[in-house]
């Protein structure tokens, strides 16, 4: 299998390399053709005409003349006619230009040491030496410069290595994180480094696995829950039927429909929780009273009273109407009647109050009754322990959320809101 960090190292390489010849294709590209050595064979030999007498002076004074220009330089100079022929010089003489040389400048080879030709615009030849060089630099500045070459892609080519093996290390953690995850171990976290954004897929990642791991526990324990609650009612119904053989009794009958109604309720409670751990949002929202809502929902109940404002909300009317119910069967149930249902709005937030007579609840309790199958101590034997954990998944999927308030004098308040996004402004119905 083609390992990632060294298909990226490869390419990074490979990168440089045709960086290397394309930067040594224009470089001599530019010096070959775009005219860099004519231009300079040009400017030379103008300037040195300018400085020398016309071909036509006698040699005395040409070579005076050369003399002048080669004053107090290390260089061998000398000076051919256009038939080649030795005219004057200064130094060690110099082998005289090809046959074949034409204008421009050239670097050639000459016995002693290198130099260069430049032919002036009247026809003669000058051959100028470095006098302090005696041997061919241009071979060697060849080699020079393909060693320099060679050691820079090495030294490329280590530096890269460890910025490409770094990168795929942490893809590689992070593999190794889903494949844990995928076997069973839903603790599996990958550890985040950095801020890119492979730092941010391991985030991402991270939530996921949390997200995947809490919901799992939560259907376990639902399950196991379930499993417990299920047991009573289903052994009074047995119990219920082998005595009915016996004693059909109205009263009998009633308890087993009692029963039956009990086991409905949790069936359907279970259902709910897990539809709404499934949906990860609410279903179709409408503009929904929650005044409207709460007033048809409290008619269904002795002892209970609406009051507040009206309120719209963009919410699924189903689940509202599952909220309400809960809350005020709660209070009936673990509380005293009255029941007093309050709606408004508080800092553009939709609020819901629904507060009972009874007792109330010690404050180590207040977040534990909203888990599900918890109830408060001292809480009567009635319900399923669904009740508020259902409130709180419904408020939430509505952007808000449910709390106990502080307690006050008597009786407990559950406070439910919707979310800022969620609560429509009263004047849009006129």
């Amino acid at each position: 299998m083609r390992r990632l960090y060294i298909r990226i190292y490869v390419a990074m390489l490979a990168c440089l390399v045709v960086f290397a010849l394309c930067v040594g294709l224009i470089w001599r590209t530019m010096i070959d053709a775009n005219g860099i050595w004519p231009a300079a064979a040009e400017m030379a030999g103008r300037f040195a005409q300018n400085l020398l007498p016309p071909p036509s002076a006698p040699p005395h004074e040409q070579q005076a003349a050369l003399e002048r220009i080669g004053a107090g330089m290390p260089i061998d100079i000398s000076l051919f006619g256009p038939d080649h022929a030795p005219v004057a010089g200064i130094g060690a003489p110099l082998p005289p230009p090809p046959p074949d040389a034409h204008g421009g400048m050239h670097p050639p080879m000459h016995a002693g040491g290198p130099g260069w030709t430049a032919h002036l615009p009247d026809g003669r030849w000058l051959v100028v030496r470095h006098a302090g060089l005696d041997h061919p630099p241009r071979a060697g500045l060849g080699l020079t410069v393909i060693a320099a070459l060679v050691l820079l892609f090495l030294a490329v080519a280590i530096a890269v290595h460890p910025v490409a093996r770094r990168l795929t290390r942490r893809l590689e953690r992070l593999q190794q994180g889903v494949e844990t995850l995928g076997s069973g171990d839903l603790s599996a976290r990958v550890h985040i480094r950095g801020r890119d954004e492979v730092a941010q897929l391991a985030a991402s990642f991270n939530r996921a696995a949390a997200r995947i791991e809490e919901l799992v526990g939560a259907h376990k324990m639902l399950l196991a829950n379930a499993s417990h609650e299920l047991r009573t009612p289903l052994t009074r119904i047995r119990m219920g039927v082998e005595l009915m053989k016996d004693d059909p009794s109205p009263q009998r009958h009633a308890d087993l429909e009692r029963d039956i109604a009990e086991i409905d309720a949790l069936i359907e409670g279970i259902l709910l929780s897990s539809r709404l751990d499934a949906l990860g949002a609410a279903g179709t929202k409408e503009d929904s009273d929650l005044l409207a809502i709460a007033a048809e929902e409290c008619a269904r109940y002795d002892g209970c009273s609406v009051g507040g404002e009206s309120v719209i909300v963009q919410a699924d009317p189903g689940l509202l109407r599952h909220l309400l119910r809960n809350l005020v069967e709660n209070a009936l149930r673990h509380g005293r009647p009255p029941v007093d249902v309050t709606v408004g709005r508080e800092n553009g937030i939709a609020v819901l109050r629904v507060s009972d007579h009874g007792d109330g609840i010690a404050d180590s309790e207040r977040e534990t009754v909203f888990e599900p199958f918890r109830r408060a101590r001292g809480a009567a034997k009635g319900g399923t322990g669904l009740g508020l954990s259902l409130v709180r998944k419904i408020a939430r999927l509505h952007g808000g959320d449910a709390r106990v308030e502080e307690p006050g004098p008597g009786g407990l308040t559950v406070l439910v809101t919707f979310g800022s996004e969620g609560a429509a402004d009263q004047q849009r119905r006129a």
